[in-house]
């Protein structure tokens, strides 16, 4: 059962664009709703038939507008469920905003953030989860997220999700048979009960301990250079991305701001942020002492961070003070600069940024600190939200299993149960709220 209350607006026949604005080769304009397939014709020259490819001219008010194409979905065979037209134009942001004008003007309302998705899910041509994988997709950081969302979309975490209540519900069933009709259903056992029981918390934990693996995946990591000045973060930086993106010179205090760029590592979306170096300089002026604040925000924010001293000087006293500050993160010691010194030094990796010398070596140690990190435990991701619902079902389940183990009386044991199977309805939108879906839909962008 779906909890939900209907928007006002929701049979509102909705237009926006598509793609993205600017300029390119196509732009789409999507209109949906009971009123789509009329407002469209209003505007197109020819009658428009659906599933084909209908060419023509796009003309209002005996003007010319633009040579279109335009595909006409009907309903239920659409994304929304509803009627659906798609105008697919020449990509002038112009020629686009104007088409969009015209089809408001002839009675569509501007949709809303993620409107378009949350009409598929409310018309049951979606669950949430598979509406959450639609944003997550779009805003993948890496292939290997990519593919993760898109396995979330085919109903990978909605089918975990359906065995686990279903095992709840046929339980809960024979609890409440046994208490309604106890002439002709016998009582359930409390073993038969925790039988049921153990698999689903045993499932819903293994989720869980991949939670950190999941947010990562989604999210990415962030790593920065910390170090003094001149000692070769912007260099290191560089070699890392393999490509100039630092100004590099012999100035010290050349890098003044926080610079950041992305790679990928091992299918993990990495944050590479370049720092200013920290030094004590009471003559630095305002620009410089926010530069070294913000490289210690960026230590603090960071999940690895790179603790660079020069090779050819080993670590100073100033190096150690600064590194002592760095807690309770994983930390790589690098001594830059390997190409003017022979030294070696135990416990740290020796790079010459200028040369390349163990540049592939120092991505390996940073492989290694996310060795705990199991990106391919599960063959679906759970965001934060869904990772909440999961939680609440496990503490319900250990409930009922502490109260089952305990033999009491098994009505007490359903509430539990039936408060797990309300938190994993949450995550497919088979329990949600107005509340929820608003906080869901608007980080979509509009015309999605």
């Amino acid at each position: 059962m779906v909890i939900f209350t209907i928007m006002s607006n929701f049979f509102d026949t909705i237009a926006a664009i598509a793609t993205p604005i600017g300029f390119g080769g196509i732009g789409i304009i999507r209109v949906s709703g009971s009123f789509a397939l009329s407002i469209s014709e209003k505007i197109f020259e020819k009658k428009i038939i659906p599933n084909k490819i209908n060419h023509g001219w796009i003309i209002y008010k005996n003007k010319k507008i633009d040579e279109a194409v335009v595909l006409y979905f009907k309903s239920p065979n659409s994304f929304t469920g509803e009627d659906v037209v798609e105008f697919q134009t020449h990509g002038s942001p112009v020629v686009i905003k104007e088409i969009l004008e015209i089809i408001l003007n002839e009675g569509a309302r501007y949709a809303q953030k993620g409107e378009f998705t949350k009409r598929a899910f409310l018309n049951r041509k979606m669950d949430l989860t598979e509406a959450e994988a639609v944003l997550e997709l779009i805003n993948a950081k890496s292939a290997k997220s990519a593919s993760k969302s898109a396995l979330n979309l085919s109903g990978a975490l909605s089918s975990m999700i359906s065995e686990l209540r279903n095992t709840l519900i046929q339980i809960l069933a024979k609890i409440t048979a046994s208490i309604d009709f106890p002439e002709d259903v016998a009582e359930v056992s409390h073993l038969e009960i925790i039988n049921a029981l153990v698999p689903v918390k045993e499932k819903i934990e293994e989720v869980l301990k991949n939670a950190s693996a999941h947010n990562i995946l989604r999210e990415g990591i962030k790593i920065a250079i910390i170090g003094r000045p001149n000692v070769g973060k912007s260099s290191l930086f560089n070699a890392l991305l393999g490509l100039k993106r630092a100004i590099v010179t012999e100035i010290e205090g050349t890098t003044r701001d926080i610079i950041t760029e992305t790679f990928e590592i091992d299918g993990i979306c990495a944050t590479l942020v370049d720092t200013a170096g920290i030094r004590e300089n009471e003559n630095a002026d305002m620009v410089e002492k926010i530069g070294i604040e913000q490289a210690k925000n960026a230590a603090l924010d960071a999940d690895i961070v790179l603790m660079l001293y020069d090779g050819a000087k080993g670590i100073t006293p100033f190096d150690e003070e600064i590194f002592s500050k760095i807690k309770n993160k994983k930390r790589i010691f690098v001594a830059a600069k390997s190409d003017i010194s022979n030294k070696t030094y135990a416990g740290s990796v020796s790079i010459s940024s200028k040369t390349g010398e163990n540049i592939e070596l120092l991505k390996e140690k940073i492989k290694e600190c996310l060795t705990d990190i199991n990106i391919d435990a599960n063959e679906f991701t759970t965001n934060q939200r869904q990772q909440e619902s999961l939680k609440n079902a496990l503490l319900a389940i250990e409930n009922a299993l502490f109260a089952a183990k305990e033999n009491e009386l098994i009505d007490l044991i359903s509430i539990d149960i039936k408060s797990a199977l309300v938190s994993l309805g949450e995550i497919c939108g088979e329990v949600v709220n107005d509340e929820i879906l608003d906080s869901i839909f608007d980080k979509f962008c509009i015309g999605k």
